[in-house]
């Protein structure tokens, strides 16, 4: 794996995907990503099944006819970059209504990859911007405790990450099936899988406004489908049932409401019933690296 060898020469492109409906955060975040130092970070925003609202100019624009999803509308604005992101080194992947505080977190990106060529994703801290808290989910490990921490991990935050142009090249791009939950995971295995490493940096920051993954109207189908989706396709077969029963029995102890786990029921089956996409056990060398990190993939 080869690369840029100096922070300087590491160029950054971002993707902001948007449904149009938050077009002055949208503008804030843009303007946050146009005042880091250095070298500018390219930008591109996917109005996602929806019309664009007014933007800068210089930023590279598409508006999709129908709303494909986090996974599918982040893997077109990979492309606004040229084939797997050609044009840039890393594409950083930021929520429309997040927003960068400080001015240094694309110098510490460019420097932490350029500093280690095996590095492929980096996952930011993301925290509220009226509290400063950090939500014990957004930090992706189990020893979550200190958010404050950084660390080498086994997945990333869709929302608030940068993952190297390689990484696509070698491993693909996101599961665009996926539409929403989960999506990062599989990308991560794959990575892993490829020989990457993944660090969450709690020094690269972004703000965004404390919610409920809840919220989405689909979230307990999906997140139900897509985990039976991730194991098909990631995993030894030894591990599925492992991995499966596993989240079977915290979804259980989590006491979801009955109209919630209907909805998971009904999105565990469909995972079962649909095609989850070409399988690509991970090696049994990878098993050992994720669990060696702390989060064996049973859990």
């Amino acid at each position: 794996m080869t690369g840029p060898t100096t922070a300087e020469s590491f160029r950054l492109g971002a993707v902001i995907i948007t449904m149009g409906n938050r077009p002055a955060e949208l503008n804030a975040l843009i303007e946050s990503v146009r005042a880091q130092e250095g070298p500018a970070v390219e930008l591109a925003v996917v109005a996602n099944g929806a019309p664009l609202p007014p933007l800068p100019e210089g930023v590279r624009t598409v508006e999709l006819p129908e709303n494909l999803g986090i996974p599918g509308g982040r893997n077109v604005g990979i492309e606004l970059f040229g084939r797997d992101g050609e044009d840039v080194d890393a594409v950083l992947f930021l929520d429309d209504d997040g927003h960068l505080p400080r001015t240094d977190s694309a110098r510490l990106l460019r420097e932490a990859f350029a500093a280690d060529p095996e590095l492929g994703i980096v996952s930011f801290r993301i925290a509220d911007p009226d509290t400063g808290v950090t939500q014990r989910r957004h930090v992706p490990r189990l020893r979550a405790s200190d958010p404050l921490r950084s660390s080498r991990v086994t997945t990333f935050l869709g929302g608030a990450s940068a993952v190297r142009c390689k990484v696509f090249e070698e491993a693909g791009q996101l599961p665009a099936d996926f539409f929403y939950a989960h999506e990062e995971t599989d990308l991560a295995w794959r990575a892993a899988d490829a020989g990457w490493a993944i660090d969450y940096r709690a020094d690269v920051v972004l703000h965004h406004p404390t919610t409920s993954p809840g919220r989405h109207a689909t979230y307990f189908h999906n997140v139900a489908r897509n985990r039976v989706w991730l194991a098909r396709r990631n995993l030894p077969a030894l591990l599925v049932p492992l991995y499966l029963g596993t989240w079977l029995l915290l979804t259980l102890a989590r006491r979801p409401s009955p109209e919630a786990l209907k909805a998971w029921w009904g999105g565990f089956r469909a995972g079962w019933r649909e095609p989850c996409g070409p399988r690509r056990p991970m090696r049994w060398r990878t098993v050992w690296q994720l669990t060696r990190l702390g989060r064996p993939p049973i859990i």
